[in-house]
């Protein structure tokens, strides 16, 4: 897989943002914080070898539709 950096937190410190890529396989990587909250966790279903990422608001301003 090819990332390719789309953006990072503009609101963040420099060494733990979250940051957003594209992929070229026609996909995203997010990086972001781990969810740990056992209450939220348990509203998902999470299949191994997955994990719920968070990220904030401000940071959908780096996701656009594909392209035609």
């Amino acid at each position: 897989m090819r990332l390719t950096f789309v953006g990072k937190d503009p609101d963040s410190n420099p060494t733990g943002s979250p940051t957003v890529y594209r992929t070229d396989r026609g996909s995203w990587v997010v990086q972001g914080w781990i969810v740990t909250d056992p209450e939220a966790l348990a509203q998902m279903d999470i299949p191994l070898g997955e994990v719920a990422c968070e990220i904030p608001d401000r940071m959908l301003q780096f996701f656009a539709p594909a392209g035609p």
